[in-house]
């Protein structure tokens, strides 16, 4: 499967999902997902369907509590002028649920069919123009640098004793400064990269001569998995 393709699979899975109306249509975008982790991942799905369900959960049960345990019916009802039924409302929880556990679903599935390619490789093999490649490239790059900087103005905060290291009412008070904190280390990193450090090592000029070569043609692999998803949208927008 080429990144093309896979880009392409998952814009359709997702946009059958968000356009799916229905629990039975949304379980046939499910039931593509699950093909597409046996084929192509053999086994090694079931950290990307814990992380999903981790991102939906919190969701679900705010969900459950506003539409099943307080209002008691579906939005559906409410338009009719219906009384409603609690079960009404719950299946238009899950519906929503399911629709966002695809979602997330998809897109870790795919990060995991490509996990042996670094994001430089990845963007290398995509149709797009050169510049939006440079872009993703170096926005890429800076995500290590960022993750530095919180660390660094997280540890300095709470060595000034402005910031505790758990749980306070104190971070609530001066959490503001952390994020200041972090936002001016980013600038000023973000500055230095690109009036000192990316001219110095010609960077962007490298950029182009790495990612100026053409994208691989979609595979035969492709075209399955994209037919799959095209036929699965129908089928769910046919239901």
């Amino acid at each position: 499967m080429t990144p093309n393709g896979a880009i392409i699979f998952g814009l359709a899975v997702i946009a059958g999902a968000v356009a799916a109306r229905q629990f039975t249509s949304l379980a046939i975008m499910l039931a593509l997902c699950a093909a597409f982790a046996t084929i192509e991942l053999r086994g090694r799905a079931h950290r990307a369907l814990a992380l999903s369900a981790a991102i939906v959960a919190p969701l679900a049960v705010f969900l459950v509590v506003v539409w099943v345990g307080v209002v008691g019916r579906s939005p559906d009802e409410m338009a009719a002028g219906l009384s409603g039924t609690r079960t009404a409302a719950l299946v238009y929880v899950l519906t929503i649920c399911l629709r966002l556990f695809i979602v997330a679903l998809v897109v870790q599935l795919l990060v995991m069919r490509f996990a042996h390619l670094t994001p430089l490789h990845f963007i290398r093999r995509l149709t797009a123009p050169l510049t939006l490649k440079k872009l993703l490239v170096l926005t890429l790059s800076w995500i290590d640098t960022i993750l530095h900087a919180v660390d660094r103005s997280r540890t300095a905060l709470v060595t000034a004793g402005i910031i505790a290291p758990g749980m306070s009412f104190q971070n609530a008070a001066n959490g503001w400064l952390l994020v200041q904190t972090v936002w001016l280390s980013v600038i000023t990193i973000a500055l230095g990269r690109l009036r000192d450090k990316w001219p110095a090592e010609n960077t962007l000029a490298r950029l182009d001569e790495v990612l100026a070569a053409p994208a691989p043609p979609l595979t035969h692999g492709d075209w399955l998995w994209i037919a799959a998803a095209a036929a699965a949208v129908v089928m769910a927008q046919a239901m």
